[in-house]
C-alpha cells in the first residue's frame, strides 16, 4: 500500500517498512485475518464486526496516518493479490472493458458491494465470482474487508490499482528515488517513449508528427477554439508518439494493432481511462470515424468531443509528413467564426502535404465545427 498526501508520495517500500516498524509485523495479511477472524465456511456478522474493529484499532495505533488522509487531498495505492481480484471483479461487476487493472481506481462503493457479495457466499461459491482467482477465494473476503476498513477510516473514495508488488517498490526505491537528477524526469513520458522503442518505431516521424499535432493544437486553444487543457495536449502527444506502433505487427490495418498494442502494454503514470483514450486515437488516425466506442463506460464528461478533436489533428499531422521527409516544417492555425486556416511552411509549397490534409477537412469540421483552409508558402529562412 501506498499513500500520497497531496505534497509528495511515499515508495512502496517506504510505507511497508514504516508500518512494520510501528507494529512489528503489522499482522493484516488476508491469509492471517481469515485463520482467526473467518475461520468458518461462511462469515457471520459478528466475525466481520470483530474483523473491521481489529483492523480499524491497528490502523490508528500504529498508522494514524492513514485516517483521514483522503479528505486532505491524499490519494491511496494498493498493491497485491487481494487487490488485484478485487479490481478485476469490479471491472466484471460494472461490465467495464477490461485490459488488465494497472491504473485502474477501484471506487470505494464497488469494494462495499463485493463485500457485501462475498460475505453471504462460502468459499467454494466465490470460486465462481468472475475476476476472483480460485486459489484466492477462500482468502478474498477477509482481504477485500481490510481493503474496505482502510477506506472508509481514510475517507478514500477510491483506491488506485497497481500491478506493480514489493519487489518493484525496493527496485525504485533504492536505484531510482536517490537519483540526482532523477533518472526519469517525467514517467509518462519515457513510458510512451520506452513502449514506441520496443516497436522499432521511426522516432524522426513520429515526432515531428507530434510535433505538427501539437502546434495546431495549441494554435486552436490560443483561437479559443477549444478549451486547452493540458491533459488532453499530454494524451495527443503520447498517442502522436505511439501511432505506428502497430506496424510491428503487419502494415495492414496497423492503426487497430496500435490500439490493441498499446492497451495490452500499459502506460506508467496513466490511469485506465487515459491509457483507452490515447489507444482510441491511435486507432484513428488512418481513417474511420473517431469516437469512444466499447470505452465509453470508463469515460469522463467530454471525452468524445476530445476523442474527436485530438484524431482529426493526429490525422491531418500524418499526412502533413505523409512523406516522411519533414517537407512540412511548422503549421499554423488562424481561426474565424466559421473556418481554419491551416498554413504550411515548406521549401517547396508542399503539394502533396496540401492536397493530402485537405482530404481530412471532414472529420476537421465535425472536431471543431469550422471549415479547414489549407495554404502552403517557403519557410521562411533565419540568419
Amino acid at each position: 500500500m501506498a499513500l500520497d498526501l497531496g505534497g509528495g508520495s511515499m515508495q512502496l517500500t517506504q510505507v511497508a517498512s514504516r508500518l512494520a516498524r510501528a507494529s512489528g509485523s503489522w499482522g493484516l495479511g488476508a491469509v492471517r485475518m481469515t485463520e482467526r477472524f473467518l475461520p468458518d465456511k461462511r462469515a457471520s456478522k459478528k466475525q466481520l464486526k470483530a474483523l473491521r474493529a481489529h483492523v480499524r484499532e491497528e490502523l490508528e495505533r500504529d498508522a494514524p496516518w492513514v485516517a483521514g488522509a483522503g479528505t486532505h487531498g491524499g490519494r491511496i495505492t494498493g498493491i497485491g493479490g487481494t487487490v488485484r481480484n478485487l479490481a478485476a471483479a469490479a471491472e466484471i461487476a460494472g461490465r467495464l472493458p477490461s485490459f488488465g487493472v494497472q491504473g485502474f481506481c477501484l471506487e470505494r462503493d464497488a469494494v462495499d458491494e463485493l463485500v457485501s457479495r462475498f460475505s453471504e457466499m462460502s468459499a467454494a461459491e466465490r470460486r465462481k465470482v468472475p475476476g476472483v482467482k480460485p486459489e484466492r477465494a477462500d482468502l478474498i473476503l477477509a482481504g477485500s474487508v481490510v481493503v474496505q476498513t482502510i477506506l472508509h477510516l481514510g475517507a478514500f473514495g477510491a483506491l488506485e490499482v497497481t500491478e506493480a508488488g514489493l519487489r518493484e517498490g525496493v527496485f525504485f526505491s533504492t536505484l531510482l528515488a536517490p537519483a540526482d537528477p532523477p533518472l526519469f524526469e517525467d514517467v509518462r513520458h519515457a513510458g510512451v517513449r520506452n513502449l514506441a522503442a520496443q516497436y522499432d518505431t521511426d522516432f524522426a516521424h513520429v515526432e515531428h508528427v507530434a510535433r505538427l499535432a501539437l502546434q495546431m493544437w495549441e494554435g486552436l486553444a490560443e483561437a479559443g477554439v477549444h478549451p486547452g487543457d493540458p491533459e488532453e495536449r499530454d494524451l495527443l502527444s503520447a498517442a502522436a508518439l505511439l501511432h505506428d506502433i502497430g506496424v510491428a505487427v503487419d502494415y495492414d490495418d496497423h492503426h487497430k494493432h496500435s490500439r490493441y498494442l498499446i492497451l495490452n502494454a500499459g502506460l506508467p503514470g496513466y490511469s485506465t481511462r487515459q491509457t483507452a483514450l490515447i489507444g482510441q486515437m491511435a486507432r484513428y488516425h488512418r481513417k474511420g470515424s473517431p469516437g469512444l466506442g466499447e470505452y465509453a463506460a470508463i469515460a469522463h464528461k467530454g471525452d468524445e468531443a476530445l476523442i474527436v478533436r485530438c484524431s482529426a489533428l493526429l490525422r491531418v499531422a500524418e499526412q502533413l509528413e505523409r512523406s516522411r521527409d519533414r517537407a512540412v516544417r511548422d503549421a499554423h492555425m488562424d481561426a474565424t467564426d466559421d473556418t481554419v486556416r491551416l498554413r504550411l511552411e515548406s521549401g517547396d509549397g508542399a503539394p502533396l502535404a496540401r492536397w493530402a490534409a485537405e482530404r481530412e477537412g471532414g472529420l476537421f469540421e465535425r472536431a471543431f465545427g469550422r471549415r479547414l483552409e489549407v495554404a502552403s508558402a517557403p519557410a521562411l529562412v533565419k540568419g
